[in-house]
């Protein structure tokens, strides 16, 4: 017997700021924490968080490279790549 799944419907809409909050709090960081690893003052982050501040490519490497993640993942949060293909 096949078991069919039906996709759940995306309910939020992530900013980067959300993006960037959301990784570093899985990693237990705080901001001050990150503003060390990344070398981007505290108040610069918390800018991003709540989205006063534009992320920027370049951020955006430096705090990915932190958070062992691709920076992709914070720069497009909704990204649906069936809407573009």
């Amino acid at each position: 017997m096949k078991t069919e799944f039906i996709k759940s419907k995306n309910r939020l809409n992530l900013t980067t700021g959300d993006s960037l909050r959301i990784a570093r709090e899985m990693l237990g960081l705080s901001q001050n924490d990150l503003s060390k690893l990344a070398k981007i003052p505290q108040s610069t982050i918390s800018a991003i968080e709540s989205n006063k501040v534009s992320l920027g490519v370049e951020r955006a490497k430096k705090l990915a490279l932190v958070l062992n993640i691709h920076p992709a993942v914070i720069l497009f949060p909704n990204w649906d790549f069936k809407k573009v293909a």
